[in-house]
């Protein structure tokens, strides 16, 4: 069980029989009544934001969800089939049951499996990884109307924000849980 009190950023919890994580929250007391906790949750499943208000102390059931450590080892079409590091089994997803983070996918990656119900329903990532730029436009001098980014296709073909001087080749660190540039590895 997981108390408002337990309340982090990214703590688990099932809300009407299906699992979400807090992705902000915030405790409030006023000068006049009890305390209570407003969040932000999003569901594993749908990828919905929730906005949810709790009165302080309330419970709630922590979601059965099983972490699988997996290596990526290819993608066709919308499948991509994973092996688990342990077993060695072979599992084939489809791209929508493995949430948003799918297209930073890198052959022989390893990563974190979340199952629900016998069911993947995210894949969590590092929170850095390094991939190629292999398609952006040249920046032009003088070009920062637009905030000096602009947009690059990197090797696994998610299209990142990038500083304008990055070119072709150039490999990348990339935070995942923000899907954001961090900096220039080579």
């Amino acid at each position: 069980m997981i108390s408002t009190g337990d309340f982090r950023n990214g703590a688990r919890l099932e809300l009407e029989g299906e699992p979400y994580y807090i992705v902000e929250f915030q405790h409030v007391k006023p000068g006049k009544g009890g305390a209570f906790v407003r969040t932000k949750l999003k569901s594993y499943k749908t990828g919905n934001l929730l906005d949810r208000t709790f009165r302080s102390g309330e419970r709630f059931k922590e979601p059965d969800l099983q972490e699988r450590e997996m290596q990526f080892l290819y993608a066709a079409g919308d499948s991509y089939t994973f092996m688990d590091t342990e077993s060695f089994e072979q599992f084939t997803y489809e791209k929508k049951q493995l949430g948003e983070n799918a297209d930073l996918l890198k052959e022989n990656m390893v990563s974190t499996i979340l199952v629900y119900e016998h069911q993947p329903i995210a894949v969590e990532l590092p929170i850095f990884i390094e991939l190629k730029v292999v398609d952006a436009e040249p920046g032009v001098r003088g070009d920062t109307a637009s905030g000096g980014t602009k947009p690059a296709v990197v090797e696994t073909g998610a299209t990142i924000k990038v500083p304008l001087y990055l070119e072709v080749g150039e490999v990348i660190k990339i935070d995942t849980r923000t899907r954001e540039y961090v900096e220039r590895v080579r």
